[in-house]
C-alpha cells in the first residue's frame, strides 16, 4: 500500500503541465533520434543533456525528460531496423532479422506496428519491475560498507560491456583510460594538485558532462563526416499506413517471454538491451520456430527482441537509481547529469528524493503511453525522418552542443575540451574500443577511490577488509565469473572465425 501511495503522489508530480510537456516532447524527438541509424539512446540522451542546462530545468523536470528520450529512443531504434535493414542502435540488430525481411514483403506498416505493441509490453514490463523492486534493493544496499561499495564498483567496470564485448581487453583498457581521466584534478585527501599540467582550469577535474557531450556527440559529427558518402540504404514503400488491428496482435506469450528475459538482463550492469534484445530472441527462436519462419519475417522474431531490448531499458535503470551504478551506457549518461545537479543515486535517494523517484517512475507509465499512441498512426512521420539530409543533421547537434555546454559555466575552455573529448571518442570508436567504459571510469572513479580510502582506514591500512565482507566475496565471485564468460566467449568466436577463414 505504501508503494501506491508513493506512486500516486508520483504521478501528482509527473502530471504538471511542464513535465507533462516534457515527456511528451522527450517521447517525440527521442522516437526521431533512435530512428537515425547509430546515434541510438546514448548518442541521443547526451547531445540533448545541454538544452536541460540551457532552459534551466529542475533535477526532476531534467531527468524526466531524458528518461523520456531514452524510452523514446529504444522505441525508435526499429524504424530503421524494418525500413533500410540499419539497426538504429545496437540492440535492435536483432529486429533486422525478421523486420526487414517482412517489409521487403510490403508489410512494412505491420512490421513497425507490432514492433510499437511489443516495444509497449516490454517497457511497461520494466516500470512496473521498476516499481516494485527499486524500493526493495534500495532498502538492502543499505546495508553496504565501504569496502562493499569498492567491490560493487570493481563488478560495474568488470562486466560493462564485457558480456557483450567483442574484446574485453579493450573493454578493460576502456575502463583504465576512464578512470585516470577521473584522476585528474586535486587528491580528495591531501589537496595535492595531480595531473593538471599547472592548469588551474583542471584543478576541479574535467566536467562529466563535457566529456559525455564531447565523447559522443562530436564524435559522432566526425564519424559521420567520414562515413556519410558511404551510405546507400534505400527505403522500401511503407505500403498500409495503419495496419490493422489483427495484423499486430499476433505476438501472443512472445511479449511476456521477450519481457521477462529483457528485465533480468537490463537489471545486471554490463548486459543492457543488447544482450536483453539477443537471449529474448534466441529464446524465442528455440520455442515458436517450428516450421522455420524465423529470419524469413516471423512476426514474433519481431516481437521477441523488441520487448527485451525496452524491458532492458526499463531494468537498467534500478541498478542506477538504487545503488549508484549505471546498468548501461544510457544510464552512465544520465548518473553524469544527476551528479551534475547534485543528486546523488544511491539506497539514500528513495528516502532523500521521493518526489524525484517516485516521478520519475510516473512520468515512465506515461510515457509508454505517449509512445504507443505516437508511434502507431504517426508511422509514415518517423520514416520519412530517416531521408533527412546529414548537413542538415549535424550541424544541428554541433549547435546543441556548443550552446550547451557553454551555457553550463560560460566557459571557453569547457568548449575546447568538449572537442578534445570529441577527438578522443573518435580515435577510440576507430579502433572499434567502446566509448561507455571510458564513461563509467570518469563517473564513479573518484567514488571508487573515496570507499577505497575510507575502507582502509576504517581498517588501518590493512587491505584483508576489501575481501571480509560476504557481501564483498559475493560481488567478487560475480564479477570472475562474468569476466571468465566474456573472455571464453571471445577466445571462441575469434578460433571459430579463424577456422572458417582457413576453409
Amino acid at each position: 500500500m505504501e508503494t501506491i501511495a508513493l506512486l500516486g503522489q508520483g504521478f501528482a508530480v509527473a502530471l504538471t503541465p511542464t513535465n507533462m510537456a516534457l515527456a511528451v516532447f522527450g517521447c517525440f524527438v527521442g522516437t526521431i533520434i533512435g530512428a537515425l541509424p547509430g546515434i541510438g539512446p546514448v548518442n541521443g540522451v547526451a547531445i540533448l543533456i545541454p538544452l536541460a542546462f540551457s532552459l534551466g530545468l529542475e533535477p526532476v523536470s531534467a531527468l524526466i525528460m531524458l528518461s523520456c528520450i531514452y524510452y523514446g529512443c529504444m522505441y525508435g531504434g526499429r524504424i530503421s531496423s524494418i525500413m533500410l535493414n540499419i539497426p538504429g542502435d545496437e540492440p535492435a540488430i536483432m529486429t533486422t532479422l525478421d523486420g526487414y525481411p517482412m517489409a521487403q514483403r510490403g508489410k512494412a506498416a505491420e512490421a513497425l506496428a507490432i514492433s510499437a505493441l511489443a516495444s509497449f509490453v516490454g517497457a511497461t514490463f520494466a516500470t512496473v519491475g521498476l516499481t516494485l523492486f527499486a524500493p526493495l534493493l534500495a532498502g538492502a544496499a543499505i546495508y553496504f560498507g565501504p569496502a562493499d561499495y569498492f567491490a560493487l564498483y570493481v563488478m560495474a567496470f568488470a562486466t560493462i560491456g564485457g558480456i557483450t564485448g567483442a574484446n574485453p581487453i579493450k573493454t578493460l583498457l576502456a575502463a583504465m583510460i576512464g578512470l585516470m581521466i577521473a584522476s585528474v584534478g586535486l587528491d580528495p585527501a591531501t589537496g595535492t594538485a595531480r595531473f593538471t599540467f599547472g592548469s588551474y582550469h583542471l584543478y576541479d577535474g574535467f566536467n562529466p558532462i563535457v566529456a559525455i557531450v564531447g565523447l559522443f556527440a562530436i564524435s559522432e559529427v566526425l564519424f559521420y563526416l567520414e562515413t556519410m558518402h558511404t551510405s546507400d540504404g534505400k527505403m522500401v514503400p511503407l505500403g498500409r499506413a495503419i495496419p490493422r488491428l489483427r495484423d499486430i496482435a499476433v505476438g501472443g506469450w512472445a511479449h511476456l517471454r521477450g519481457s521477462v528475459i529483457g528485465f533480468i538482463c537490463g537489471i545486471l550492469p554490463g548486459a543492457g538491451a543488447s544482450l536483453g534484445a539477443f537471449m529474448s530472441y534466441v529464446v524465442e527462436k528455440r520455442v515458436s520456430n517450428k516450421n522455420g519462419t524465423f529470419g524469413q519475417g516471423d512476426p514474433k522474431g519481431i516481437v521477441a527482441p523488441e520487448a527485451g531490448n525496452n524491458a532492458a531499458s526499463g531494468g537498467a535503470l534500478i541498478p542506477m537509481l538504487t545503488l549508484g551504478v549505471p546498468g548501461s551506457g544510457t544510464t552512465a549518461v544520465m548518473l553524469a547529469l544527476l551528479i551534475s545537479l547534485n543528486v546523488q543515486p544511491g539506497p539514500l535517494l528513495f528516502s532523500r528524493e521521493p518526489e524525484m523517484v517516485w516521478g520519475l517512475i510516473a512520468s515512465l507509465y506515461i510515457a509508454n503511453v505517449v509512445l504507443l499512441i505516437m508511434n502507431i498512426p504517426m508511422v509514415g512521420l518517423f520514416t520519412r525522418m530517416l531521408s533527412l539530409p546529414q548537413w542538415v543533421l549535424m550541424p544541428f547537434v554541433v549547435m546543441v552542443s556548443f550552446l550547451g555546454i557553454y551555457s553550463i559555466s560560460n566557459s571557453s575552455f569547457d568548449v575546447l575540451v568538449m572537442i578534445g573529448f570529441g577527438v578522443l571518442g573518435f580515435i577510440l570508436r576507430k579502433l572499434n574500443i567502446s566509448l561507455v567504459p571510458v564513461i563509467l571510469g570518469l563517473l564513479l572513479g573518484a567514488d571508487m577511490e573515496n570507499n577505497l580510502r575510507r575502507a582502509l582506514s576504517i581498517s588501518g591500512g590493512d587491505p584483508s577488509i576489501l575481501v571480509a565482507s560476504p557481501i564483498a566475496i559475493g560481488l567478487y565471485t560475480v564479477t570472475f565469473v562474468i569476466l571468465a564468460a566474456a573472455f571464453y566467449i571471445a577466445f571462441n568466436t575469434k578460433r571459430v572465425a579463424r577456422q572458417l577463414g582457413e576453409n
